[in-house]
């Protein structure tokens, strides 16, 4: 045991003196995700439809039952489950079940009657394409709603105010800032792209320029070899991933709701699971292009398909289930509930055990991959 610490301290000390000679790596490592920061922080907006939507009816008569509906034939919100108070709803929200909670308040025909109909809607405002969409969509329907409400009682020579009030309250992000929804998952976006370009490259290159054959004389282990590139690569990411999320906090003013330990533990399993898939890549290909072009179609599928940019409620069936398969797309959910919504572990340890069993198995297939490549 002692021996294999040894060797690993040994390997792990070559690795990142390798890293620190190679000067325009290490600032490239280090300096992109900043540039990336910024470039998304100032040219990304968005916009949704589709919204999953918890309702709350309490009223239970025709008049809210109507009004619910005016909203789900609209294509904004689709109702996904029917609670019975505020509390619910919040809770729905919180736990990422649903985008959106329409509250209906007792004995709503009679204030629609009386002319003061209110009904609230509740938002997600972590997520900035639900709160612009459901906003403005609940604004405007409710707005509608109202005025064919009263066009009927104008026919019928009765009331001429408007009879339902809509008050709508975003939650997480009442100001509707952008770079709340955006920073979150810009985080693991960023550090995704540095791990797996650095950890796909780290022993296809040793191959192609010859070191692996010195390497391969000493009596270190497959795994040993692993972990000895795992380690360099998990801390530059840590580096960069605490720069990004410094400069949210103080830069662009993104509050932290939530724990920075809790953060950082799951950001720690996150870069191990994609150093293990990066470099189960490196394994794999025979030349720096095909380790390359591997990585560019797994960063490709990242940004459209793991909820970083487009909300994955809105795709297919199938697109979300190779969603499924990709580390950030857990971490995504993980990094807006602790940075945008404050939530402790209870609500996102699904998330955080798929992202270790995701580690554990990555690093060991690199390993085993890599003893085939050896033989």
């Amino acid at each position: 045991m002692l021996a294999s610490l040894h060797r690993i301290a040994a390997l792990t000390r070559k690795e990142m003196a390798q890293l620190w000679r190679d000067t325009r790596l290490l600032l490239l490592i280090l300096f992109l995700p900043i540039m990336l920061l910024f470039l998304f922080a100032y040219a990304v907006t968005l916009t949704v439809d589709h919204l999953p939507t918890a309702v709350a009816d309490q009223s239970h008569d025709e008049r809210s039952r109507d009004f619910i509906q005016t909203l789900v034939n609209s294509g904004y919100f689709d109702q996904t489950l029917v609670l019975q108070n505020e509390q619910e709803l919040v809770q729905a929200l919180d736990s990422g079940q649903v985008k959106a909670g329409i509250l209906i308040p007792p004995n709503f025909s009679e204030q629609v009657s009386r002319r003061n109909g209110r009904a609230l809607i509740l938002l997600d405002g972590s997520d900035s394409f639900t709160v612009q969409s459901g906003f403005n969509a609940a604004s405007a329907l409710s707005q509608k709603y109202s005025y064919d409400l009263q066009a009927r009682s104008v026919q019928a020579g009765r009331q001429t105010e408007l009879p339902i009030i809509t008050s709508s309250r975003v939650l997480y992000n009442p100001d509707m800032n952008d770079m709340v929804f955006i920073l979150p998952g810009l985080v693991g976006m960023l550090v995704q792209n540095i791990i797996v370009a650095y950890a796909s490259m780290a022993i296809v290159r040793e191959r192609e320029l010859g070191i692996m054959e010195q390497i391969l004389v000493t009596p270190a282990r497959p795994a040993e070899m692993v972990i000895s590139k795992l380690i360099p690569g998990t801390i530059i990411a840590m580096i960069d991933m605490a720069i990004v999320l410094t400069l949210g906090i103080f830069w662009f003013g993104i509050p932290m709701h939530g724990s920075i330990g809790l953060f950082s533990i799951l950001a720690l399993i996150f870069i191990m699971a994609y150093m293990g898939l990066g470099l189960i890549i490196s394994t794999v290909a025979k030349t720096q292009r095909q380790a390359q072009q591997i990585s560019v179609l797994l960063l490709l599928v990242g940004l459209l398909l793991t909820g970083f940019i487009f909300p994955r409620t809105s795709m297919p069936v199938w697109t979300q289930a190779i969603g499924d398969l990709i580390p950030l797309t857990y971490f995504v959910r993980i990094s807006r509930d602790i940075i945008s919504k404050g939530l402790s572990f209870e609500y996102m340890w699904k998330d955080a055990l798929i992202l270790a069993v995701y580690a554990l198995v990555s690093v060991t297939l690199a390993s085993l991959f890599f003893k085939k490549r050896l033989d």
